[in-house]
């Protein structure tokens, strides 16, 4: 059986609607390989095969469980596979939500990132739904993962919208109305 479709809001609008926070996936629900199947981010419109592996790191010593995060991706018109690797620490106080941190030539860069909604479809193909907040490069957007790579059933992908869209939040739903399919092959 499905796992009920709730999609919560980035902590930033949370006040614009009734406390909908997602409880956070646990760590082994987290960890692994997502394919980006549907996004809201410009970034990805002339990408394909965007995935994302999450990697629990070592306890440091605060006693803070960081994860390692390694985005793959193709343009829609070559076969190099690039690469954006970084690291996300949980956001003090803010289950749920990571702060990342680029590595190498990209530590210069950080972003914010919240889970607003996970589950499973009747055939037990886990998803994810993330917010990222808006850079210095990329405006704020929503991701939809997959574990495989042909994506959630279209009518899962329009409940995610749709709960997205019923929190009435001018800019949560204008997300849900951009987000495009990013292509798999």
């Amino acid at each position: 059986m499905p796992s009920p479709i709730y999609i919560g809001l980035p902590r930033v609008y949370s006040t614009k609607s009734k406390g909908n926070k997602c409880v956070p996936p646990p760590n082994d629900f987290l960890i692994g390989t997502w394919q980006v199947t549907h996004s809201s981010l410009p970034l990805w419109k002339d990408k394909r095969n965007v995935n994302v592996t999450y990697e629990l790191l070592p306890v440091d010593k605060s006693g803070v469980y960081k994860i390692d995060d390694l985005v793959k991706f193709q343009s829609k018109t070559s076969e190099k596979v690039s690469s954006i690797h970084g690291v996300d620490t949980p956001t003090p106080g803010d289950p749920g939500a990571w702060d990342w941190r680029g590595k190498g030539w990209l530590k210069l860069a950080s972003t914010h990132w919240e889970c607003l909604g996970f589950g499973h479809t009747d055939d037990n193909n886990k998803w994810i739904v993330t917010y990222f907040a808006k850079t210095l490069f990329t405006p704020a957007g929503i991701d939809i993962y997959s574990r495989n790579k042909e994506g959630l059933p279209q009518s899962s992908v329009q409940e995610i919208l749709k709960a997205l869209e019923e929190h009435r939040v001018v800019e949560i739903t204008d997300l849900a109305d951009s987000v495009f399919q990013v292509p798999h092959n």
